[in-house]
């Protein structure tokens, strides 16, 4: 059985290493431009490059498309009609609607179409983490085959079997997720300093924070642009986040602190319900975290991004425990220091308590209303350019830092056992 892989971008170039170390012929393809570089670096591996997708499409028995989100359609419309007859075909966007719409009409029908998302970047090793497979159209024989060829992975294979359903929950775990990160990033550039060196922003909470927006803004924006805006539940899911935050920083304004405590109290008996297993992350390793080089007297936080994400979740009625089937380091860390700051009384005290009377700290809520509303605007308009400029301008604010940032929440994942 050969196997193929379409896109021999960060992503493809795991999955080809991973078959071709467990003794699979593996052929792949990229853009011309990059062919004689991947054949410097894969074919001492015994990953063949070919010229292009039909050349894969026509002798490959399993194929990976491993493309962007966005262009998924018009290297499915090159290259999905060569497929060889009775061939497995999957993604690996995160985003199903546009991929499966596109298997569907340029596949051929005798093809299987078992699609998958690895729930994790580049620079994990996908031993232990997440893997969901979806069997959209196949018999049983070719699904063992995948699954089969998928378990060499050593991921934690989760099947769905609907890709609706898959990006329901992608819309909570990843699109919403990121929003959350990235309007803190803009926020923090528009006010113009570092959280690290604001007394604000100390705590254990806080350092998780900050490092897992670093996190997100050290990769490309394609990876988070075609999650929020390809996906047909996410705008939904993003407008709700964005209308809490509205919502509660007007009670904070008005301090209207009986409707503000009903609506979060309201919030938290529907997250947190003691049925639900607690992640229990660890404060002491937390708070080791801190990127600051000096010492700061320490100041209270309204925490509003995680007050509007479990607001958000109550008028959403989701769940998200029951979305840690297709759960990401950075979902996990979000809902982790959420359900901290919730089942802990006296820090959601002092969360509340700051955020409806400490004026000090209300210049940076604003800034991340604003942030919120623009990061909402970009998506629900469909503006894959006016995301790029919105999170490049970002991105570059925190240049320094980045890489630093990104190997520091590695280790804070480790460490929290977040995988």
């Amino acid at each position: 059985m050969e196997i193929g892989v379409i896109g021999l971008g960060d992503m493809g170039i795991v999955y080809a290493k991973a078959f071709s170390r467990a003794g699979y012929r593996v052929f792949g393809c990229d853009m011309p431009q990059h062919r004689e570089k991947l054949k410097e670096e894969l074919e001492p591996l015994g990953i063949e490059v070919l010229f292009d997708g039909k050349e894969v499409s026509r002798r490959c028995d399993i194929i990976f498309y491993s493309v962007e989100s966005d262009k998924i359609t018009n290297v499915v419309q090159l290259y999905g009609p060569s497929t060889k007859y009775g061939a497995i075909v999957a993604g690996q966007t995160s985003v199903k609607h546009p991929e499966i719409e596109a298997f569907e009409k340029y596949l051929p029908k005798d093809v299987n179409i078992i699609t998958c998302h690895s729930l994790h970047g580049p620079a994990f090793d996908p031993k232990g983490q997440k893997l969901v497979v979806i069997p959209h159209r196949t018999t049983k024989e070719a699904y063992q085959r995948m699954t089969d060829v998928l378990s060499l992975l050593g991921s934690d294979m989760v099947e769905i079997p609907d890709y609706h359903e898959h990006d329901k929950i992608v819309a909570d775990t990843q699109a919403v997720t990121h929003v959350g990160f990235e309007s803190m990033g803009s926020a923090w550039k528009s006010a113009g300093f570092f959280p690290w060196e604001n007394g604000s922003y100390l705590g254990g909470i806080d350092n998780v924070k900050i490092l897992t927006t670093l996190r997100i803004f050290s990769y490309k924006s394609h990876i988070y642009s075609g999650l929020a805006i390809l996906n047909p539940y996410a705008r939904q899911h993003v407008k709700s986040y964005a209308q809490s935050v509205s919502s509660l920083f007007k009670l904070m304004i008005k301090e209207e602190e009986l409707e503000f405590r009903e609506r979060l109290y309201q919030a938290r008996d529907f997250v947190f319900h003691e049925s639900r297993k607690p992640l229990m992350l660890d404060d002491k390793i937390m708070k080791e975290f801190s990127l600051s080089d000096h010492h700061q007297n320490f100041k209270p936080n309204s925490h509003l991004s995680l007050l509007s994400m479990v607001d958000a979740w109550f008028h959403l009625e989701v769940n998200p425990y029951d979305n840690l089937i297709c759960q990401t380091p950075p979902f996990r860390l979000r809902l982790g220091i959420a359900e901290y700051l919730f089942k802990n009384e006296d820090l959601l005290e002092e969360s509340i308590q700051t955020a409806l009377f400490d004026k000090t700290i209300r210049n940076d809520d604003l800034e991340f209303h604003s942030a919120v509303l623009e990061w909402s605007s970009i998506i629900f308009y469909g503006d894959q350019e006016g995301y790029k400029k919105h999170f490049d301008e970002t991105k570059m604010f925190f240049a320094d830092r980045l890489v630093h940032g990104r190997e520091k929440s590695a280790e804070l994942i480790r460490r929290l056992q977040i995988e």
